[in-house]
């Protein structure tokens, strides 16, 4: 066993070593550094992004945006603090720049709150925050009883159409049916408190950015 604690504290610190090395080769100008940085960091780093703005072709931009940051502010890195808090501190600060953006465009809103609601996940993804469950609970509670069971049981649950066709006797085309409504009328419940669902959606970035 200690010869195992060993080992593991060797390669922590070899891997510390090594990203010291890569960064002192990107404060230098290495863009094969910069390179292989950005193939370390960029998987979670967008999979967080993208849990946010529920829009892979946004997340990707905003995670190119992120990057380009770090070749702009390379020489600012503290090689002696965590790179990792100096990355997702950035990262935060785009995606909250990017919801400042959202927040003044009215067709940019509609399109996240129509994300949000049509975005295809699990329930923990879905739901971000406590916040956001209990607006979500409201939205739901609005449905009518056999719609509330619908979306409750697919978009929360995750079980498929077969499955809740099963267990409340009514078709699959009947299921789709009331999703589609259901998902309507959520996204009107967003829309008569936009503003509410971007400071909920913004606040949540200190929570996974970290």
């Amino acid at each position: 066993m200690p010869l195992i604690l060993i080992q593991k504290g060797k390669a922590m610190t070899s891997d510390k070593e090594n990203l010291n090395l890569m960064l002192q080769q990107l404060q230098q100008g290495s863009e094969q550094a910069f390179t292989v940085l950005y193939d370390k960091f960029s998987k979670p780093l967008y999979r967080t992004i993208l849990r946010l703005v529920k829009d892979e072709d946004i997340a990707q931009e905003l995670l190119q945006d992120l990057f380009m940051k770090i070749w702009e502010k390379k020489e600012k890195i503290n090689l002696e603090g965590s790179f990792k808090s100096f990355l997702y501190k950035v990262a935060e600060n785009i995606v909250y720049s990017y919801f400042r953006k959202v927040a003044k465009d009215a067709r940019l809103i509609d399109k996240l709150i129509s994300d949000y609601v049509d975005f295809d996940t699990n329930a923990e993804e879905l739901i971000i925050a406590k916040e956001t469950n209990a607006m979500l609970q409201r939205a739901i509670e609005c449905l009518p009883t056999q719609r509330q069971q619908v979306y409750i049981l697919c978009k929360l649950q995750g079980k498929t159409h077969e499955e809740v066709s099963n267990l409340l006797g009514i078709s699959t085309s009947t299921i789709n049916n009331q999703i589609v409504k259901a998902n309507k009328s959520v996204k009107e419940y967003f829309n008569l408190n936009r503003e509410f669902v971007i400071f909920l959606l913004a606040s949540e970035l200190i929570k996974y950015l970290t």
